[in-house]
């Protein structure tokens, strides 16, 4: 087995039993950052205004990182034999201040390797936060006034604010240099580099979209980002198909399709699915939440659309 499907699943498990007795509130706990053996430096240089060094912490019971400032690419193979020449880059979410590393990214991209596609999570740079744990539970438990409910377009409708856009210049750099490190390493790593796609959540959706919309580099076969913003976006030529999930009761929804519909103008294939139920940040899955099928969904699209279709024998 892949060393590393062999010591993640009992990292996850560790975080899981050791985590069932804390309250499911949302507190924030302390947590010692976990070894990353196989973790590969992209080396696309630090952070100019972070004085903080990397930390961790836990919330809801997952393994989440803040504060950095080195990217980094871990890859997760699927065992010898089962490989179908697919890749994923793997964006984990936390509004750029943030990392879910485990419920957006390790457990993800392990079910990826299980279905024989390479996946490659994606440890990306991150805007500052404060330097104490404390201090930062503060700052994420802050008073937060409502969004207004709509602005006017300039053909007169109603449509739904969009929120102020952060810089994501070394994000998408970090993306940027995961992509031509799996296409250099495609023939180590068993990818079909006109295979690879990328997945991302929340914010994570976000650095997927921007960098579809934005990267003179990525040739990205497939996108899906994965309860993102739904605001409609200007789609460049030869932009690749998207899958494409949220549910209603998620904030970012808010009953927008402008992304959906921004893909269908353009002619590209799009897959949507809006779920009754599932909330937020719920990762591959929560009890009995109707979204809980989008992975198996995603794995069906992507078989359908012939991108598991093996690499043949020359």
């Amino acid at each position: 087995m892949n060393t590393l499907l062999k010591n993640i699943p009992a990292l996850l498990l560790a975080f899981t039993t050791s985590t069932t007795a804390w309250a499911q509130d949302g507190t924030i706990y302390p947590l010692d950052a976990p070894e990353e053996p196989n973790a590969i430096l992209l080396e696309t240089g630090g952070v100019a205004d972070q004085p903080a060094s990397e930390s961790w912490f836990r919330q809801w019971g997952d393994p989440m990182a803040r504060n950095i400032t080195t990217a980094t690419l871990t890859p997760f193979l699927p065992e010898p034999g089962t490989a179908n020449g697919a890749a994923v880059i793997v964006a984990p979410g936390g509004g750029f201040r943030w990392l879910s590393m485990g419920n957006e990214g390790w457990e993800v991209a392990e079910a990826l390797a299980a279905k024989g596609i390479a996946a490659f999570v994606l440890k990306y740079r991150l805007h500052p936060t404060p330097e104490s744990l404390e201090d930062f539970s503060n700052w994420m438990n802050r008073p937060r006034p409502a969004p207004p409910s709509s602005d006017v377009a300039t053909d007169g409708t109603a449509q739904p604010p969009r929120p102020p856009q952060l810089d994501l210049t070394n994000q998408l750099a970090d993306a940027e240099a995961a992509y031509a490190m799996i296409v250099d390493r495609a023939g180590e790593w068993g990818v079909d580099v006109n295979r690879i796609g990328m997945i991302g959540f929340s914010a994570g959706a976000g650095l997927t979209m921007h960098a579809t919309l934005n990267s003179q580099t990525m040739r990205l076969a497939f996108i899906g980002p994965i309860y993102g913003g739904m605001g409609p976006v200007e789609v460049p030529a030869g932009a690749p198909p998207m899958f494409n999930v949220i549910a209603v009761d998620d904030f970012l929804f808010r009953g927008q399709f402008g992304v959906i519909d921004s893909w269908y103008q353009a002619g590209i294939p799009v897959e949507f699915h809006l779920y009754q139920n599932g909330g937020h940040g719920f990762g591959l899955g929560n009890p009995n939440r109707t979204s809980n099928r989008w992975f198996d969904a995603f794995i069906h699209w992507l078989d359908v659309n012939e991108y598991l279709k093996p690499k043949p024998r020359p």
